[in-house]
């Protein structure tokens, strides 16, 4: 037999042999995390628009996210989450920005310079309500190391909370500059990880285990991305796909027995990334626009929630940067009268980005014994084939 009709895995006078033939498919990234764990999309809830090929705030090129997860022992839950608005390298080239706050309950620092200059630089680190300050000096710490010139002018960076304090032993200073720097090494394109990762491992939304979650719109050959540390919300307001589902799976509820939050407590910080290009104000009427998308899933905003939204544009590459040559500079931006599918994708991602960190979740218990129960998938997906809105 000539060489070239031999069958693979034979010799000259061998018999053939068997060959299998293995297959090797990649996990369809709007259905199931880099994990491995389920997305809302997995369970046939259905959502508007038209998401990006990752269905992250990662698929706006330039964004990298990193994590660090800090679960030890019996008590610690938490950790941080780095994103880079226009990867490592663009350290030093502000975006357009704008900030709103729904409730005030929370922080976020380097907010009155966005609200001054409408720009930020520089990763955005969100962790745990009393480790903001250890964030802020964990991006300077990284700034330093890895663009000094621009340290040396001066840095204001973005930090922001949510309060991880009923399964996170959060008085006792776990996360420190070293696991900022982590994460924000840590920071990739590609895939996001969701659930009980980053500064979402220790946090809960409607009472269910949450943390972080993404998604993200396609706008003609724009994208726009969010992503939410979600940790809001009483379990009787809980609403998914249009159906409210607070009342029906309101029997495994341990945080309404814990005395000293009050339901809906908590916070959440969404942070929306697009390429399209933007005014400073125009950000901001996008950061406005998570409200809506927050409402979707039923909250209402309580008093004792620190709803913080920061949106950017990656645009514009350079009009901000500091330049002691230059006398003016320029920017692109999309007409007013053209934002309104802009407006409908942040809200559509903000409403997945929630569920998504609700859904990509398992039972977790924490410091004192203190237990937050999984959304219980298949109780959901049951009422929403009742409610006939499964795709």
């Amino acid at each position: 037999m000539p060489d070239r009709y031999r069958p693979v895995g034979t010799s000259g006078n061998d018999a053939p042999r068997i060959v299998t033939l293995v297959t090797v498919t990649t996990p369809d990234p709007h259905q199931t995390t880099p994990g491995g764990k389920p997305r809302a999309r997995a369970l046939g809830i259905p959502f508007g628009g038209r998401p990006g090929p990752l269905n992250a705030i990662t698929d706006v090129p330039g964004v990298e996210v990193g994590y660090t997860t800090l679960i030890e022992g019996s008590a610690i839950r938490t950790g941080v989450t780095a994103i880079h608005p226009r990867g490592p390298a663009g350290t030093g080239d502000p975006v357009a920005a704008g900030f709103h706050s729904q409730n005030g309950n929370g922080e976020m620092t380097g907010v009155s310079w966005i609200n001054e200059s409408g720009t930020f630089d520089g990763p955005v680190a969100i962790t745990n309500t009393h480790a903001v300050g250890i964030a802020h000096a964990g991006i300077i710490e990284w700034t330093v190391r890895h663009h000094p010139v621009v340290a040396e002018e001066w840095l204001l960076p973005v930090a922001a909370e949510t309060w991880d304090g009923y399964l996170n032993d959060i008085n006792r200073q776990h996360v420190t500059v070293a696991h900022v720097v982590a994460a924000i090494e840590a920071a990739r394109p590609g895939p996001v990880e969701e659930g009980s990762v980053g500064g979402g491992t220790g946090m809960n939304c409607y009472h269910f285990k949450a943390g972080s979650g993404t998604a993200s719109r396609l706008v003609d050959d724009d994208t726009v991305g969010v992503f939410v540390q979600a940790n809001f919300g009483a379990r009787r307001e809980l609403v998914i796909a249009g159906v409210p589902l607070g009342d029906a799976l309101a029997d495994d509820d341990p945080m309404l027995d814990w005395d000293r939050a009050a339901p809906g407590s908590g916070s959440v910080i969404a942070l929306v990334a697009t390429d399209a290009p933007l005014f400073p104000h125009q950000c901001q009427a996008l950061a406005r626009r998570v409200t809506a998308g927050l409402a979707r899933t039923g909250t209402s905003g309580s008093h004792f929630s620190g709803d913080l939204f920061l949106a950017c544009s990656t645009a514009n590459p350079g009009a901000f940067r500091p330049d002691e040559a230059r006398t003016m500079s320029g920017l692109e931006f999309v007409p007013w009268e053209r934002l309104d599918p802009y407006y409908e994708a942040v809200v559509q991602a903000t409403e997945e980005a929630v569920v998504n960190a609700l859904v990509a979740n398992e039972d977790m218990t924490g410091r004192d014994g203190h237990r937050s129960p999984a959304l219980p998938r298949d109780r959901v997906t049951g009422l929403l084939a009742a409610a006939d809105r499964l795709r």
